[in-house]
């Protein structure tokens, strides 16, 4: 009853179109700022911070970092698919442990390899660090959002791929259509199949993966109840369903 007391009055906050300032009573000093409620996935409240957070986020990914409202809408389109996902992880009961190790390990691999990166030289403690300052990032907060990284694409890896078969005519196909006009193009001899035959089906794998993932997601949403509440992060239909789709 204290849970559903709690969003009723974050959805108050969130319908009056500002946060809410609690005034000082009883010992507090200052006030306490609340956020703004900027989404609903089945429930699960997405709150403003959570939006600026994932932005930051977005400086450990090796694309191109959006702007303005469209960086708002991207970070939203991403904490829901990822909110659905941890949503059906709980409800399907899958749990993967991810040792400290193994966190840290990619995010030396990470370090190494970010665009972004390079300016700072983020492979010395002292340029990650920058690079983490610079991005308004902790090194706990990187670890965190990195560990339950992991634990989704271990999630997707054994939702989607078991079961997914390449044929060999998919394999020789792409090596065709694909990789000899790539070769071809740039003047050069293209490597025989069975050299690439192993890597091509890891595309094509993951392009089944891709498919199948999006396929699902769309489905979720379309099954529950996704809601953007401030129309800055995205557009709603008529019934308040999120209709953007992930990048």
């Amino acid at each position: 009853m204290r849970r559903g007391l709690h969003i009723a009055l974050l959805l108050a906050i969130a319908a009056g179109g500002h946060s809410l300032h609690a005034q000082a009573t009883g010992g507090m000093a200052g006030a306490v700022v609340l956020d703004k409620v900027v989404g609903i996935v089945n429930g699960d409240v997405i709150l403003e911070s959570d939006v600026q957070e994932e932005m930051h986020f977005a400086h450990l990914e090796p694309i191109g970092v959006p702007t303005g409202s469209d960086s708002l809408q991207r970070a939203m389109r991403r904490l829901v698919s990822r909110t659905l996902i941890l949503q059906q992880m709980k409800e399907q009961q899958q749990s993967f442990g991810i040792t400290d190790a193994e966190v840290t390990k990619q995010i030396e691999e990470m370090r190494k390899s970010l665009p972004a990166c390079k300016e700072y030289d983020c492979t010395t403690e002292d340029g990650w660090k920058k690079f983490l300052a610079t991005n308004d990032l902790t090194e706990a907060d990187v670890l965190t959002h990195w560990r339950q990284r992991m634990q989704i694409l271990k999630f997707i890896d054994v939702r989607f791929r078991t079961g997914i078969r390449i044929s060999s005519k998919e394999i020789s196909d792409y090596y065709e259509k694909t990789i000899v006009p790539s070769f071809t193009k740039s003047g050069t001899q293209p490597p025989p199949l069975d050299k690439l035959s192993s890597r091509i089906q890891e595309v094509l794998l993951q392009e089944h993966v891709n498919e199948t993932l999006h396929d699902w997601l769309k489905a979720l949403r379309d099954e529950g109840s996704v809601q953007v509440l401030d129309p800055a992060y995205g557009q709603s239909s008529g019934s308040g369903t999120d209709t953007e789709e992930d990048d």
